[in-house]
């Protein structure tokens, strides 16, 4: 969830400014408008920017886009809405410090995986001093000492070894992913729950921990369903997931 909420909230910037470009360089077609003069080749439906990824379970993944959409309308954003109002903005920060700094175990394990020793080290840096001089994580002291958060999974693990993305699939209640994201989810997943374990919690501890995860993380989404007036929401998205993951891909 914490993987998906940082792709998601970096892919609504880039989305926000190819709207906007798009808007603007698109004129309207007059009535009158005369037919172009320069042929069309065959393949133009190839250099569609939106036919760019294959989308072969297209069906299945606009309905649960759909379903997503309902879900976030009617459960997640009165949930969140009230989270947000009966807590104080200072606790609200601590609790996203608290799981950004949990969330670094899974960074630091798959930045070594991935050969990248100076990001597990600076990931290791941010750990061990946010929770100790910061807490056990409630503050982030590390970022103003200039260790930058870092942000790697097992979907990029997996990429750094050469295993395609595969086809794009949309994920119930979490959105975004292709076939190789969501199995490296699974591994994130069971890493998460590795620290759990490590840290003694119970099952209802964990339950209730898993649960105000989500939605602070839902929470720090500034992401709408449909809010964007586009008909092509649903393709600007998918565009956007698979460019971002390829440029994190090969950093």
């Amino acid at each position: 969830m914490l993987v998906n909420s940082n792709i998601c909230i970096k892919c609504i910037s880039l989305l926000t400014c190819i709207m906007l470009t798009a808007c603007s360089s698109v004129p309207e077609l007059e009535s009158s408008a005369v037919e172009p003069i320069v042929p069309l080749p065959d393949y133009h439906q190839e250099l569609g920017v939106f036919s760019a990824y294959d989308d072969p379970w297209e069906g299945f993944n606009r309905r649960v886009y759909y379903f997503n959409a309902k879900a976030d309308e009617y459960v997640l954003l009165p949930i969140v809405d009230s989270y947000k109002k009966i807590t104080p903005d200072v606790v609200e920060t601590g609790l996203s410090n608290f799981f950004n700094n949990l969330g670094e175990i899974s960074t630091f394990v798959n930045s070594v995986l991935q050969l990248k020793f100076s990001v597990a080290g600076e990931t290791f840096g941010r750990f061990f001093i946010n929770s100790t001089l910061g807490m056990v994580g409630l503050l982030d002291v590390a970022t103003p000492m200039g260790l930058a958060e870092q942000n790697e999974d097992f979907g990029q693990t997996l990429g750094f070894w050469g295993v395609e993305a595969g086809p794009y699939l949309v994920l119930p209640l979490l959105g975004p992913s292709s076939l190789r994201d969501a199995t490296g989810l699974a591994f994130d997943a069971l890493a998460d729950q590795q620290t759990l374990d490590v840290l003694g919690m119970k099952s209802e501890e964990e339950l209730y921990l898993s649960l105000i995860n989500s939605i602070d993380a839902r929470a720090r989404l500034p992401f709408r369903y449909y809010a964007s007036g586009s008909a092509f929401e649903y393709e600007y998205l998918k565009l956007l997931y698979k460019k971002f993951r390829e440029i994190q891909v090969a950093r």
